[in-house]
């Protein structure tokens, strides 16, 4: 793109970004009490079980998205902060027969973003590939964060557009780009 939205955009370094913290120091003395236990004293009950699951969190869905890349600059959402940690909301129990929701809010880096419905459409995409179809995942924009904060909204969550967004080769073309490297 030849004229940027955003010439000076804030950009955090890859440092910056929320991950999970490892626990490895923490359950060393776990790990080497497991290291001698023995398959002889395993009990029936200790087998996973294949119908549960553990119930996603904010990080796994931040860790899913954080490599999306703007379609404007060659940088991350994460990067850009339009995408955040503390802007995930998760309703999951775990169970599999029961709808999951996850709620992402974008904060386009200036109010009048153009480009706000192609980025929430490139997330979107991402997680509908990458979740299991129990979740319905919901993306609007930061209150106050677009001039066009309803209309937005409105075109990120209507399952007609999406649809038809998703059936034109020239977006679909972008949308690929965004998601390379993830």
């Amino acid at each position: 793109m030849e004229d940027l939205l955003n010439n000076n955009p804030i950009v955090l370094e890859e440092s910056q970004l929320p991950q999970r913290s490892t626990t490895v120091e923490k359950y060393s003395s776990d790990i080497d009490s497991l290291r001698r236990f023995t398959a002889s004293h395993c009990d029936e009950d200790l087998v996973d079980d294949d119908d549960t699951f553990e119930p996603i969190d904010n990080q796994e869905v931040f860790d899913l998205i954080k490599h999306v890349h703007d379609p404007e600059h060659p940088l991350t959402l994460a990067q850009l902060a339009v995408v955040s940690l503390d802007r995930i909301s998760i309703n999951d129990t775990g169970k599999t027969d029961t709808i999951a929701g996850v709620h992402i809010e974008i904060t386009p880096t200036i109010t009048h973003c153009s480009l706000a419905t192609l980025i929430g459409l490139g997330l979107r995409v991402r997680l509908d590939r990458s979740l299991s179809p129990r979740f319905r995942t919901k993306i609007t924009v930061t209150p106050g964060s677009h001039q066009s904060e309803s209309q937005v909204n409105k075109q990120l969550n209507d399952k007609e557009r999406v649809a038809a967004a998703c059936e034109n080769s020239q977006l679909l073309k972008v949308v690929e780009d965004m998601l390379a490297h993830c």
